[in-house]
C-alpha cells in the first residue's frame, strides 16, 4: 500500500475568540482517522500527514466531517499532496519578492481554481499596490504595503474569486514543504 505524503491547511482557526483548537487534538484527530505520521506546524492549522486512501477532495470531506463531529470545529480544510506542494514552490511567479520580502508574499490556497471572469473581478477589487497571479487552485499576492493593512482581505478576495480561501505567507509555505 503506497503512502502519499498530504499538507492540509485549516481555514480561520485560533484567531481571538474564534475556532479555538489545540494541534494536540487536530494531530489525535488524524490518528484517529488513520492518518499517519501526523505533525504539525505553528498555531494556525498547519498540518502535515501521511495517508494511503483518498484524493485531496475526499480528504478535505473527510477531515471537514471529523473535525465538526469532534471536536466541535467548523471550517474548511485545503488539502495538497506533497507533490503539489512542491510545485506551488517551484510554480511562485514572484521569486524576487520571495527572497526579498518573504512576510509580504502569500499564497491564498483555493477550493476551486477560478475562471478568467472571477480573476478579472479580483483585479478590479484592488484599490492599493497588491500584485497577484493565479495558478491552479492557489492564488499568489505580494502585499508591498503588509497584510494587516491591505484592503485586500481575504473576504474580498474570496468574493471576487467566486471560491473559499486560506493564505500562508512565503516563510510557513517553505517550511511545511520542509516537513513533508
Amino acid at each position: 500500500m503506497t503512502m502519499t505524503i498530504h499538507i492540509g491547511l485549516l481555514r480561520a482557526i485560533n484567531l481571538p475568540g474564534h475556532n479555538k483548537v489545540s494541534m494536540a487534538d487536530l494531530r489525535g484527530l488524524l490518528a484517529e482517522l488513520g492518518l499517519e505520521d501526523g505533525k504539525s506546524l505553528l498555531q494556525s492549522g498547519n498540518l502535515v500527514f501521511r495517508s494511503a486512501a483518498g484524493t485531496s477532495t475526499q480528504l478535505e470531506r473527510l477531515l471537514e466531517d471529523a473535525a465538526q463531529k469532534r471536536l466541535g470545529l467548523e471550517t474548511d480544510f485545503f488539502v495538497r499532496t506533497a507533490a503539489d506542494w512542491k510545485a506551488v514552490i517551484a510554480g511562485n511567479p514572484f521569486p524576487e519578492e520571495a527572497k526579498r520580502d518573504p512576510g509580504h508574499l502569500l499564497v491564498m490556497f483555493l477550493k476551486k481554481a477560478p475562471d478568467r471572469e472571477h480573476t478579472t473581478s479580483l483585479q478590479r477589487a484592488i484599490k492599493g499596490r497588491e500584485v497577484f497571479r493565479i495558478k491552479d487552485r492557489q492564488a499568489y499576492i505580494v502585499y508591498p504595503d503588509g497584510v494587516g493593512r491591505s484592503r485586500l482581505t481575504t473576504a474580498v478576495i474570496e468574493k471576487s474569486l467566486g471560491t473559499r480561501g486560506t493564505g500562508r505567507n512565503w516563510n510557513t509555505v517553505l517550511k511545511l514543504g520542509a516537513l513533508a
